[in-house]
């Protein structure tokens, strides 16, 4: 893995901690007041969606070593 491979991996795993922590925060108060001001944590379903992103992310780099892979698709009509 190059230099700016692992860079990239650690800036992901940065990211998903801070997401996990965001995630908690909301499970443990999704809205809450303070005087006559209201406050709602940012949606749970985008939350867990980034989360599984970039677990995917980070599993594919450290899996493939970094390589990058192309695939061809091609739409058929069945």
């Amino acid at each position: 893995m190059t230099e700016i491979q692992k860079k990239r991996v650690e800036r992901y795993k940065k990211r998903l901690e801070m997401y996990y922590e965001a995630e908690e925060a909301v499970l443990l108060n999704q809205e809450f007041s303070i005087g006559k001001f209201s406050l709602k944590r940012a949606d749970l379903p985008t939350i867990r969606s980034a989360i599984k992103e970039l677990e995917e992310q980070v599993e594919i780099l450290e899996a493939s070593g970094g390589k990058n892979k192309v695939f061809r698709i091609l739409p058929r009509d069945i």
